[in-house]
């Protein structure tokens, strides 16, 4: 681990590119670029965007869909010291006025297709520069020859100005040689990941070098017992501007794997690509496994080649875990991590055998400890009761991007040590196993009981009529909170009631665990990276109980 953790991010892929030059890091719609493609393409880059007047620890938005520009702008960034900024390309102007105010970015990487958002917000930030990226100007040309003919490559107008300048004119100056260490290492911040906020805007977490390259390190090491490191092909299964997705994405490239990448994760196009590709690495949330497990056309391919499934970002249900394991031979490996930890706080080793629910055994550079929710006084020791976790290590991101009374609220300074409040419920055995129990406000305090709303929802969607659930708390002065259901059926489902859900409810919960009310939905809100929106259902409830008692 000393010899991967030794220097800056950057240069840990530049010595996989050094080492096996013709080696294929990365493959986009077939396309296939070796390390020292990537490496020439993102050093080149790097040396256009000094020269542009970029430099180290300037902060630069990164707002596309996945493509092979977003890799190589992101090296770019790492080779030249400067803060990535990425963000979801589903973002409006809103958005990312806000993001580029609050991170202070003058540069902005975007595609023709939501150029039109970048110019709507520019009087408003200090944005100077917008560089214009094209699905077409990375095809080769008999796929953008097809492209064009039958209307198939996205497209939008912009217009070359001084300060709007297009990624292929980038490759294509001749700017001098960089200086040299201007690389990001160890504190130094290499990127501004931005999440949820309890005020309504996201919050920039500051991530350094060195626990970027911890935690891709600890990911990986997950499943080295099954795959060697540098044998691994990944297909990428979660946003590139998300911790997950970055930890095993980016993580692949800093281990000398193989990265493929898709613009759009159609469940068709993941089989076509692990069949294909013969992909041994697959991840994402419990969402994406449902979704394969119950699509009509998954026997069609050849899936055989997975050897590493792994499952992070929301609870993963008992029964999508068993069937998986049921029908492709290998179990999902569960972790648990936030943005503010970097992704993974605990991981389950692949090669070991692990028991139902665990989310994994604590990674070494970390410390947690569980504690009362309310008051922070620790949980008894040597006793399986949950708490909260707390987390802290000597790398750990000790605060937000100019959030102060968020930062205040979060991270807390006990017996001399910071620690991060996650706000997650978790109980850790005798054995080290961790599990995951539920987000602290989403547990519903129902007549003196603490509920915990995941295993609600983990009962609710184990019944074969039911695709999704989320339960909430509704206030009720007589019995604390009142335990609320809202569930998605599947389509072909008819028949089933209320009454029918919460039987079963109580034929497998204690009595104050079974919801008193379900109601029915076609949908239920989502993040962008696929967690259960909680908060959106519960706000919802809030307002019709304020307007009926009003």
């Amino acid at each position: 681990m000393n010899n991967f953790l030794s220097g800056s991010v950057y240069e840990a892929f530049k010595k996989n590119a050094e080492k096996s030059p013709d080696k294929i890091a990365l493959i986009y719609l077939g396309r296939k670029y070796t390390y020292s493609q990537l490496k020439e393409m993102s050093e080149h880059l790097a040396r256009a965007l000094y020269e542009l007047g970029i430099r180290k620890q300037d902060k630069v938005i990164v707002y596309q869909p996945h493509a092979p520009q977003w890799i190589i702008e992101w090296l770019a960034l790492q080779r030249m010291g400067a803060v990535a900024v990425p963000i979801t390309h589903f973002y409006g102007p809103r958005e990312i006025q806000y993001i580029a105010n609050d991170s202070g970015a003058e540069t902005i990487f975007c595609m023709d297709t939501n150029f039109g958002y970048v110019t709507k917000v520019l009087s408003n930030t200090h944005l100077k520069r917008i560089v214009v990226a094209t699905m077409s100007e990375i095809l080769p040309w008999w796929k953008k020859m097809i492209g064009r003919l039958y209307n198939k490559i996205p497209e939008g107008k912009f217009n070359v100005g001084e300060n709007i300048i297009t990624f292929n004119s980038l490759l294509q100056r001749k700017p001098p040689p960089l200086p040299s260490s201007l690389s990001s290492e160890g504190e130094d911040i290499i990127e501004l990941v931005y999440t949820g906020g309890t005020t309504g805007f996201p919050k920039g977490v500051p991530l350094s070098s060195a626990i970027f390259l911890l935690s891709t390190y600890e990911q990986r090491k997950a499943s080295e017992g099954v795959i060697p490191r540098g044998e691994d092909i990944v297909i990428q299964g979660a946003p590139l501007f998300h911790v997950l997705g970055q930890e095993v994405g980016i993580g692949a490239l800093l281990s000398g794997d193989t990265l493929v990448l898709l613009p759009k994760m159609f469940l068709d196009a993941v089989f076509d690509h692990i069949d294909r590709f013969k992909i041994t690495s697959f991840f994402g949330t419990p969402t994406m496994y449902r979704m394969v497990l119950e699509h009509d056309r998954v026997d069609h391919y050849d899936l055989s080649s997975l050897k590493y499934c792994f499952c992070s970002g929301d609870t993963l249900p008992l029964e999508v875990g068993n069937k998986w394991t049921k029908k492709f031979g290998i179990p999902i490996c569960q972790g648990y991590g936030a943005s503010e930890t970097c992704g993974g706080v605990f991981m389950t080793p692949a090669e070991k055998a692990f028991p139902e629910r665990t989310v994994g055994k604590l990674v070494p550079h970390w410390r947690v400890m569980l504690v009362h929710p309310d008051t922070l006084e620790p949980m008894p020791p040597e006793s399986d009761e949950p708490g909260e976790l707390l987390v802290s290590s000597q790398h750990m991101i000790r605060t937000y991007w100019n959030k102060p009374e968020e930062t205040a609220e979060r991270f807390v300074n006990l017996d001399g040590r910071v620690w991060y409040k996650t706000g997650d419920i978790l109980s850790i055995d005798k054995e080290g196993w961790a599990y995951f129990q539920d987000r602290s406000v989403d547990l519903i305090k129902h007549k003196g009981y603490r509920v915990a709303a995941s295993r609600v929802e983990a009962v609710l969607q184990e019944n074969p009529a039911v695709i999704a659930s989320c339960v909430v708390g509704i206030p009720d002065p007589n019995v604390g909170e009142r335990i609320k259901a809202f569930v998605v059926l599947k389509e072909d489902v008819k028949g089933v009631t209320a009454y029918d859900l919460i039987r079963w409810c109580s034929e497998r919960l204690a009595y104050y665990e079974v919801p008193q009310y379900i109601e029915f939905r076609d949908m239920l809100p989502k993040s962008k990276v696929g967690k259960l929106l909680r908060r959106e259902i519960r706000s919802q409830e809030r307002r019709k109980l304020e307007k009926s008692q009003s």
